[in-house]
């Protein structure tokens, strides 16, 4: 049975969207997702699956959300292997003075358009550095994430896509637990 890591938009952000964690667990194990573990207060489980289909069980658990807390939030999933590919993949990896609390890896719900794309890596960004690898953004904020110049409303409208993200030092924690469970 596969592990799957489930990450939620704007949860327990500035006040708003607030949800429990051990209620959102509690909530998991009501929808057959089994260990599930919370990570955090920003809305990160881990848990197994017998089920396949991942934008099924995506749009399930954000109804199940929805019905229980009073709250709409995007539902991103990725298996460990994903993760795993996530961690492998970034561009920061061999780069040594790279600051873990300031990479962020935002999880697109789905890889966007060519032209999406195209306007994305167009954009201005300096000083921050930005690389779109398949349904990941990686952005490294060199001057902390506080006061980006880059828009992250403007990077959504962009991409077009649902997307979340989450510091180098959660990606990894979240894949430790998820391989974890793999055991």
């Amino acid at each position: 049975m596969p592990v799957v890591i489930a990450l939620l938009r704007s949860v327990n952000v500035g006040g708003r969207n607030k949800m429990r964690m051990a209620a959102l667990g509690e909530l998991c194990v009501s929808l057959r997702l089994r260990n599930a573990r919370t990570y955090l207060q920003s809305g990160n489980v881990v848990f197994r699956t017998p089920e396949r289909n991942l934008a099924a069980l995506a749009r399930r658990i954000e109804q199940a959300i929805e019905r229980k807390f009073a709250v709409r939030t995007d539902v991103i999933l990725r298996t460990t292997a994903e993760l795993k590919d996530v961690v492998a993949r970034s561009p920061f990896a061999s780069r040594g003075g790279i600051e873990p609390s300031k990479l962020l890896v935002t999880f697109l719900a789905g890889a966007p358009a060519a032209e999406a794309r195209a306007k994305l890596l167009a954009l201005p960004p300096a000083p921050e550095e930005v690389h779109l690898a398949g349904r990941e953004l990686y952005t490294y904020f060199p001057n902390g994430m506080a006061r980006p110049t880059i828009s992250w409303p403007r990077v959504e409208r962009t991409l077009a896509v649902p997307m979340t993200g989450r510091n180098w030092n959660t990606v990894v924690k979240l894949f430790e637990i998820a391989e974890s469970q793999e055991a």
